[in-house]
C-alpha cells in the first residue's frame, strides 16, 4: 500500500505520461579523441561555421560596442525573412554583473547586423536580501539569464522576444533558482524596432508595484496582450521557463528544475520527444501537457552544455551535442523515427584560443539552440543553429540536407560559377569575422573563393570532400594577394581529419612541400599571379608529387602517415591542436594583441578538380 500511495503522489507532483523508458537509444556510440578538437570525428558535409560576433575587450568598436568578453546562451528564429539571434552578454565572467541582452539579425545567415541592446541592464532595488545568503545589495544589477529567446503568433503576425532577470548576490549564487525578479517580453515589429519591456512573468516576493517595467496587461496594444496570452497557454512554450520560474508556477507542466535546456520536436506517431541537458528525455502524448518520466538516453555521452534536436526538411531527425565530457567537438547524430540514434558526425571541429579569461569560461562550440517549432522555417530547407565558442564569440551554423558524410563525385570546381557562399553545398566552411570565407572577384576579374585573415588567433578554412580513396589527385588554381604576410596551407586529409600531405604559400614568399619537421621549397610566389598545382598522393607507397604551373615535379615521402584521404583542405593557418583537457577552468590571462586585426592576407581559389 505504501508502494502505491508513494508512485499515486509521483504521478501526481510530476504529471507523467505513458512513454515506456529506455525507448531513446544510440546505437553506435563512437569514442571521441578529446586531445584532438575535432576529436577525429568524420565531418557531415556541406556544414558551414559563420562567427557572427566577435568579442574585443581592447577595441570595442569593432565588436558589440561595449567590449564585454562573457558571450553565451544564444536564441534563435526566423521570422520575417530574417534571422533574429540574441544573446546574453557580461563584462567578464558568468553571472558576474552588469549583465544584458543583445540582439542580431540578418538577411541569409552570412552577414549579420551589429548587436543592438535588447534587454538592458536593471539595477536591483538597494537593500535587497536573498535567502540563504548574508550579501545586502549596493548597486548590484541583475544577471540576465533566459532558455527562451523568442515566440512567433500562430497567426505569424508578431515576434516575441523574451529575456530574464535572475539574481545573483556573489559568483557562486546562480540566477536559475527562481529566486529572481521575472521574465521580460518586448515585440520586435516588422521594421525592425522594438516596442516597450514588460514584464510577462514576476517572481514570488515582487509585484507589479515593486518591478521596473509594467506588466503587460497594462499595454494599451490589444493585439499584443493577446500574442502574450497565446505565448501563456502553450505549455511547450511554458516548459521551457521551468529553471527559472517559481517553483510552484502552475504553468510549468514538469516542475523538475533539473531538466535543463528543454527543447522538442514531433515524432512520426505524433507525440512529442523532449531533449534537455545531460541527454535526458521526456515523451508526451498530449501536445506536453504531462509527461513521462524523465530517462537518460542509452550510450550517450554528453557534457553540461545544451543538446538540440529537430526534424529536418527531408523528414530525418538530427540531435546535436558535445559528445565528450569536455565541450568539444560539436556532433550530430541522425535518425529515421527520432528514437535509434546512428551515425555520429563533425559539425564544428575547430576551437580557437580562448582570448579572455572569465569565470566559468568553457573551452569549445557550445549551448546551441536551433529555431524552435513554430519560430519559423528557413526557405533554403537546411538546419539552422547559434551556439557560442568557448563562451566568447558567438557563431551561427548551417548543416546542409540532406546530411552526408560521404562523397559520391570528384570535384570538377570552376569557383567563377558561384555568388554566394550558400551555394557550396559540397564545400565546408570555417569563416571567423577576421578570416572570413567568401565569394568575392579575384585579381583576374572573375569569382573566386576568397579566403582572408587579419585574426592574429584563428584561421579562414574551406574543405571539399570527394570519394575515399588511397591514391588521389588533385589540381587547383591560386592567386596570393600578397606574399609577404599570411600563409595558405593545403592539405589531403583522411576521414579522421589527419594530413598525410601539406604545401604552404608561407609568409617569406615561397610555395614549400613539408616533409617530416622540415620544407622543400617549390616556388616562389608573386601578389596576383596565378599558379596552378598539381598535387597527387600515394598512400600505399607513402609517396606525394607536386608541380606548379607545369614544372618540374617534385617528390618526396608524406609527411603524416595515412592509408586513405577523403578531402582536401584550404586554410590559412596551422591546425589547432592544443590539449585543452591539461588547461584548467577559472584561470585569469589576456592574450597579446586579441583586440588588434593584423596586417591582411587574401588568397583567392579560382578552380579545384580532383580524381
Amino acid at each position: 500500500m505504501k508502494k502505491l500511495i508513494l508512485i499515486a503522489l509521483t504521478l501526481l507532483v510530476c504529471r507523467i505520461g505513458f512513454a515506456q523508458p529506455g525507448e531513446v537509444r544510440l546505437l553506435d556510440p563512437r569514442k571521441i579523441n578529446q586531445d584532438y578538437t575535432h576529436g577525429q570525428l568524420p565531418y557531415a558535409i556541406g556544414v558551414h561555421n559563420i562567427q557572427t560576433m566577435r568579442a574585443n575587450r581592447e577595441r570595442p568598436d569593432l565588436a558589440d560596442g561595449f567590449g564585454w568578453t562573457y558571450n553565451h546562451a544564444a536564441n534563435l528564429a526566423y521570422w520575417n525573412d530574417t534571422f533574429f539571434f540574441h544573446y546574453l552578454s557580461d563584462p567578464h565572467g558568468e553571472h558576474i554583473p552588469s549583465s544584458q541582452t543583445l540582439l542580431m539579425t540578418s538577411k541569409d545567415g552570412y552577414t549579420w547586423e551589429r548587436p543592438m541592446v535588447l534587454f538592458p541592464p536593471y539595477r536591483v532595488p538597494d537593500g535587497y536580501t536573498k535567502e540563504g545568503f548574508t550579501e545586502v545589495a549596493q548597486g548590484l544589477d541583475a544577471i540576465m539569464h533566459q532558455r527562451m529567446g523568442f515566440y512567433v503568433t500562430k497567426d505569424g503576425s508578431r515576434l516575441l522576444a523574451l529575456g530574464y532577470y535572475g539574481i545573483c548576490m556573489n559568483p557562486t549564487d546562480k540566477p536559475l533558482d527562481g529566486n529572481g525578479i521575472g521574465r521580460v517580453v518586448r515585440e520586435i515589429y516588422q521594421d525592425g524596432s522594438f516596442g516597450p519591456i514588460y514584464f510577462i512573468r514576476i517572481n514570488h516576493g515582487w509585484s507589479e508595484a515593486t518591478v521596473d517595467y509594467p506588466f503587460y496587461k497594462r499595454s494599451k496594444d490589444k493585439a499584443f496582450v493577446a500574442a502574450c496570452e497565446e505565448l501563456l497557454s502553450d505549455p511547450l512554450m511554458m516548459q521551457q521557463w521551468v529553471e527559472e520560474a517559481d517553483r510552484d508556477d502552475p504553468l510549468i507542466p514538469i516542475k523538475n528544475p533539473n531538466l535543463k535546456g528543454f527543447n522538442y520536436t514531433t515524432l512520426p506517431d505524433g507525440r512529442i520527444l523532449a531533449l534537455y541537458k545531460n541527454g535526458f528525455y521526456t515523451i508526451s502524448t498530449d501536445q506536453g501537457y504531462t509527461w513521462s518520466n524523465p530517462v537518460k538516453i542509452e550510450n550517450l555521452i554528453t557534457g553540461s552544455a545544451k543538446s538540440w534536436v529537430q526534424q529536418a526538411a527531408d523528414g530525418t531527425y538530427a540531435m546535436v551535442y558535445n559528445p565528450t565530457f569536455f565541450r568539444w567537438p560539436m556532433a550530430l547524430v541522425t535518425s529515421t523515427d527520432g528514437l535509434n540514434w546512428n551515425h555520429m558526425l563533425n559539425v564544428h571541429g575547430e576551437v580557437s584560443p580562448m582570448r579572455y579569461s572569465g569565470l566559468e569560461k568553457s573551452w569549445g562550440p557550445q549551448y546551441l539552440r536551433g529555431i524552435m517549432p513554430g519560430n519559423g522555417i528557413v526557405p533554403d530547407g537546411n538546419i539552422w543553429l547559434a551556439y557560442s565558442v568557448n563562451k566568447e564569440d558567438m557563431w551561427s551554423m548551417r548543416i546542409t540536407v540532406p546530411i552526408q558524410d560521404k562523397a559520391s563525385v570528384h570535384a570538377d570546381e570552376n569557383l567563377s560559377r558561384y555568388n554566394h557562399l550558400s551555394e557550396l553545398n559540397r564545400w565546408n566552411v570555417y569563416s571567423p569575422l577576421w578570416a572570413p570565407v567568401s565569394i568575392q572577384k579575384a585579381p583576374n576579374g572573375e569569382n573566386a573563393l576568397r579566403l582572408a585573415d587579419w585574426d592574429p588567433y584563428d584561421y579562414a578554412k574551406a574543405e571539399y570532400f570527394f570519394p575515399d580513396s588511397p591514391v588521389v589527385t588533385a589540381e587547383f588554381s591560386v592567386i596570393p594577394n600578397q606574399n609577404d604576410t599570411g600563409e595558405l596551407c593545403i592539405e589531403l586529409q583522411n576521414a579522421e581529419n589527419y594530413a598525410g600531405t601539406r604545401i604552404v604559400f608561407d609568409r617569406q614568399g615561397m610555395i614549400r612541400l613539408k616533409r617530416g619537421y622540415k620544407f622543400s621549397d617549390l616556388d616562389p610566389y608573386e601578389p596576383g599571379k596565378q599558379y596552378d598545382i598539381m598535387l597527387s598522393a600515394d598512400a600505399r607507397s607513402q609517396q606525394v608529387t607536386v608541380s606548379v604551373n607545369g614544372g618540374r615535379q617534385v617528390r618526396n615521402v608524406m609527411y603524416g602517415q595515412t592509408d586513405r584521404f577523403c578531402k582536401i583542405v584550404f586554410r590559412t593557418g596551422v591546425d589547432f591542436n592544443v590539449p585543452m583537457v591539461e588547461i584548467m577552468a577559472d584561470e585569469e590571462w589576456i592574450l597579446p594583441g586579441a583586440g588588434e586585426p593584423q596586417n591582411m592576407a587574401a588568397f583567392y581559389l579560382l578552380s579545384l578538380k580532383t580524381k
